[in-house]
């Protein structure tokens, strides 16, 4: 065991070990002994074994966790408070270094800082603590806008870029926005709503120029025209709420959720955690409106000075060839990423690469299998996170499937308990007393965290209710408050923690949670729908649950595929469009006339084993397809692209 604890121990006391070991005799006896103690031990632990590494996996992950505040108070002390001020320090530390990798262009840490103060004193006109919502896209443009914002004291709510018309209003509405900025790229979808955006007083800003209403105003003009110094930045504190992030989460519809300047900076530490540096190369193509783009991957580079490259969107085909041209080290994906690169058909590109560690989210044990068996040169990096709630988990002893560990010395930097849940009442399991019972080693639970002074919850913008729905009080004593993960964990003998399943009515598929409630509400807008019950389904070889609709149709009325398409093609983002439809006579109901889904969940989408007409969204023919036993055949082998 010396051997692993001298390597995870800080270099100071390193040398005082060495200098201890080093006395005249005293390795005559150590060693022999230490090895005997550790022959007993592997006799006594028998499978568990594994234990002994990994209490040293935990010493060194926790030596290394225990920088985090270190670093974020010296980053404090030279001024930095917020994301962007921390990047303003790399600026003047580094300027030239080469910050983004761009399409053909290399930006520098000083171009995007340049570009933001251009955009701050093009929007003086904004008082501090207002609010403004970014509609871009994976461009330089959205870190102009985030950074510019922020110089001016200015929130900014990070908009989904796939949400449209009812959707969109909704997210503008929630997060109070006065004004949004946008691409021309994107305007399309603002123009959907520009009626409603004129009544709201909504400004309209454009990075770039256009064949735009004469309101529509042109940002890129003003930031090439307005010239002068930015008046001094207005103090800020670590506990403001710097940007909104939305999340789909448990409770139903989108909420934004409050971000604040101390979470963007404890952020930053994210590829410190994973053992990046300045050298690093970072291959970027998750969304920027998400917290694992914006804050682990653009945050997390910041963080150690590192490099990026910035893609408008994932190309498994184009991915190996990226990271040839500019010599990636480092890639960040979701669980959907990884199994895209593994369907690809083997090529010369995957090999001599530089790329030597992977870091996310939600990657499935089979996946995981498949990539390490492929890619084995790649070290994986599997984490778990909250948007609106510090609570999380490293993967830092590689265990295929496991999200992290939850030993005692990790529940010392981020305390957490598993509780029982009932999935048919969709509640927490509470004994006679009203308290809340621990599961068992193995058992399935709920996560939860206790809300604290240094742990807190910000809450949701909007109403009160909202936040207080993810709360749960008095659960394993009087007076205490835990915040609801809304997943199901297990944690095993090893204490590794496995991600089983997401509670309540929302679901996640391709990266994204889709919230039922929402999509049933606007689905029943066409006509001839009488009662719409959505739900997840899986299906083999892909990560999450696809979206079905089990529907009841009004006497009378006749069902329209073909209208149906078009209708969720322009209400939907394409996460949340169903791939199955499931035509019923009547819809089972509980005693409390709440929709039944636990019965449909397991019985999937098999057409041997449903005798009620199912459909399945074929984009190609622009409809739904009639879901034959051959159909259904191609979609379990992978052969039919959902």
């Amino acid at each position: 065991l010396f051997p692993e604890i001298l390597r995870v121990v800080p270099p100071s006391l390193r040398a005082l070990l060495l200098r201890f070991l080093l006395i005249p005799g005293l390795v005559m006896w150590l060693w022999p002994l230490s090895l005997l103690l550790g022959a007993a031990l592997v006799l006594l632990l028998g499978p568990r074994w594994q234990w002994l590494r990994f209490q040293a996996e935990d010493l060194r992950f926790w030596f290394r966790a225990a920088q985090l505040k270190r670093r974020v108070r010296s980053w404090m002390g030279r001024g930095a408070v917020s994301l962007p001020q921390l990047f303003l320090q790399r600026v003047r530390r580094r300027p030239d270094q080469i910050f983004l990798r761009y399409r053909e262009q290399n930006v520098t840490y000083r171009n995007v800082w340049d570009q933001s103060q251009r955009l701050a004193r093009a929007l003086l006109g904004l008082a501090p603590g207002d609010t403004v919502a970014l509609l871009l896209g994976n461009e330089p443009r959205f870190l102009a806008a985030w950074f510019g914002l922020a110089q001016l004291g200015v929130v900014s709510a990070f908009l989904n870029t796939n949400v449209r018309k009812g959707a969109l209003m909704h997210c503008l509405g929630a997060s109070g926005s006065r004004g949004l900025i946008t691409s021309p790229e994107l305007f399309e979808a603002v123009q959907e709503i520009l009626p409603e955006l004129r009544e709201m007083g909504v400004k309209v800003w454009v990075m770039g120029g256009g064949d735009f209403p004469d309101d529509i105003i042109n940002l890129q003009q003003l930031m090439d025209e307005t010239t002068g110094d930015l008046p001094p930045q207005a103090p800020i504190r670590p506990m403001d709420t710097a940007i909104y992030i939305f999340t789909s989460g448990t409770t139903g519809l989108p909420k934004a959720a409050r971000i604040s300047n101390l979470k963007t900076l404890m952020c930053c530490n994210f590829y410190h955690l994973c053992g990046a540096g300045a050298d690093d190369i970072i291959y970027m193509s998750l969304p920027l409106y998400h917290m694992s783009g914006a804050l682990l991957g653009i945050g997390g580079c910041i963080g150690v000075g590192a490099s990026l490259v910035l893609k408008e969107k994932f190309s498994a085909s184009q991915f190996w060839s990226d990271c040839h041209k500019h010599n990636v080290t480092i890639f960040q994906y979701i669980g959907e990423l990884c199994r895209y690169l593994t369907n690809l058909p083997p090529s010369d590109n995957e090999t001599g690469h530089r790329v030597h560690l992977a870091a996310g989210s939600g990657l499935r044990p089979d996946v995981w299998r498949d990539f390490s068996r492929r890619f084995g040169n790649i070290r994986i990096f599997e984490t778990y996170g909250m948007t609106e709630f510090s609570i999380s988990f490293f993967n830092y002893t590689g265990t295929p499937g496991a999200v992290g560990r939850g030993s005692f010395l990790y529940k010392c930097f981020c305390p957490f308990e598993l509780i029982r849940f009932d999935t048919d009442k969709n509640e927490a399991v509470r004994d006679a007393t009203g308290r809340g019972l621990r599961v068992a080693t193995g058992e399935p639970g709920l996560l939860i965290s206790p809300i604290t002074p240094t742990s807190p919850f910000l809450g949701y913008v909007g109403s009160r209710e909202l936040s207080e729905k993810k709360l749960l009080r008095d659960v394993l004593k009087p007076g205490d408050c835990y915040f609801n993960t809304g997943d199901l964990m297990v944690q095993d003998s090893l204490q590794c923690v496995y991600f089983r399943d997401r509670t309540g009515d929302t679901f996640r598929w391709k990266g994204e949670n889709v919230a039922t409630t929402e999509v049933s509400e606007i689905l029943t807008g066409l006509d001839f729908f009488q009662e719409v019950n959505v739900y997840g389904v899986t299906i083999p070889g892909h990560e999450g649950r696809a979206g079905m609709a089990a529907v009841t149709l009004r006497p009378g009325t006749d069902l329209d595929l073909g209208r149906i398409y078009k209708y969720i093609m322009e209400f939907l983002p394409s996460y949340a469009r169903p791939r199955f439809l499931r035509i019923m006579d009547s819809m089972e109901a509980t005693g409390t006339f709440k929709q039944q889904k636990t019965k449909l969940v397991q019985e999937g989408f098999s057409p041997s084993l449903i005798a009620d007409p199912l459909y399945v969204l074929d984009e190609t023919s622009r409809s739904y397809l009639p879901l034959s036993q051959d159909l259904y055949s191609q979609i379990i082998s992978s052969q039919f692209r959902l």
